[in-house]
């Protein structure tokens, strides 16, 4: 190697990379700073993890996770056709950008959002074109105009929004589809926690340019699977199944895991109405603190200091840090006076409360 040389790509050389949450070994610590499901993984997905044999690890998987796409087109009642399982929801991402944005044309996402969406384009040489969100984080009215104008190709919108938990109903991502030129991706990460009533996928019958990214990361608690997929039409989801897709991206614990837990409605939902409950409880008990929190559909909520807080947030994160509870702080403008707090178990969140009442006394 020269002395001084660099070889990896200049965009590379000079992007920031992903900051993921904490991941702390220590088991006492309680981890609320990464939007993990705080309850168990379905009993038939952890069977089926027993019975997996040597010889299903021995062989190459299903190219295509047949045994997952089966149970995902059952559950929601599309074709097999419409669908492709990925390695998490991230992958998806990648994917879309690689299949349907030339490189160095611009991608588009609201700000704030999740912030793999810009180390992603930084990755693919693809500029973004950020439009802010309004102070209740909603969508401006010229959002899908903004960018039309500005020639995205790709359209990435969490719903619910990440990092407020906000939900943009389906007539709104329904109008947004019809208006944008170029493919809209809904990340749909958190949707599960969402009213059951809440259902974007029959749009995908109605906007050949709608594909909708789900992981099961979340809502079935098994984000160390690494198992997401994405719905769309067939136009849509071809390239991807058949030409960009990483060769057995999905394992063959992946498959029969995910299939078993798509299966188990029952424990899935059992779960998501567990963190509604809680959400419920601990968006009052923070609001009694003087938080400001934002109206919340998913798994965290998002919680501005008390005006009178004695600590700011970031000083309030590192207190709790110290006291072995993990939230989540974003340095970033409009969000530096906020924390983001997954919901945990009711012990757990009790545990939260109790510091956070230490802190702010």
């Amino acid at each position: 190697m020269i002395p001084g040389m660099h070889y990896e790509r200049d965009n590379i050389r000079e992007m920031a990379g992903y900051a993921p949450g904490e991941q702390p070994s220590a088991t006492e610590v309680i981890k609320l700073n990464t939007n993990e499901n705080p309850w168990p993984p379905s009993p038939a997905a952890m069977a089926v993890l027993n019975d997996i044999s040597p010889e299903a690890l021995r062989r190459y998987p299903s190219p295509t996770a047949a045994a997952f796409l089966d149970e995902a087109a059952r559950l929601h009642g599309v074709d097999k056709e419409c669908l492709v399982a990925t390695n998490g929801g991230d992958e998806l991402l990648r994917l879309a950008m690689t299949t349907f944005v030339p490189p160095g044309e611009p991608i588009g996402i609201a700000d704030p959002s999740y912030s793999l969406y810009p180390v992603l384009a930084a990755i693919h040489e693809s500029p973004i074109k950020a439009v802010e969100l309004l102070e209740d984080y909603d969508l401006p009215e010229d959002f899908a105009a903004q960018m039309n104008a500005a020639g995205v190709k790709l359209t990435l919108l969490v719903n619910p929004h990440a990092p407020s938990g906000r939900l943009f109903d389906v007539d709104r991502i329904d109008a947004l589809a019809q208006a944008l030129d170029g493919v809209l991706l809904v990340d749909e990460a958190y949707v599960d926690f969402a009213p059951a009533s809440h259902n974007v996928i029959p749009l995908i019958a109605r906007h050949d340019n709608l594909m909708i990214l789900r992981t099961l990361s979340k809502g079935y608690s098994l984000a160390g699977l690494r198992l997401g997929y994405g719905i769309g039409s067939p136009d849509l989801i071809r390239p991807i199944a058949e030409k960009t897709r990483d060769s057995y991206s999905v394992d063959a614990l992946a498959d029969a895991i995910g299939a078993a837990a798509l299966a188990d409605q029952t424990t899935a939902k059992a779960s998501w109405q567990a963190v509604r409950e809680e959400r419920a409880r601990i968006t009052e008990a923070l609001t009694e603190r003087g938080f400001a929190v934002a109206p919340s559909h998913s798994n965290f909520c998002l919680a501005r200091m008390p005006a009178a807080a004695r600590h700011s947030a970031q000083a309030t994160y590192e207190k709790l840090k110290a006291r072995n509870i993990l939230v989540r702080y974003f340095p970033a403008q409009r969000l530096n006076d906020c924390l983001r707090i997954s919901i945990g178990t009711p012990a757990q969140n009790d545990a939260l409360l109790c510091a956070l009442d230490e802190i702010l006394a």
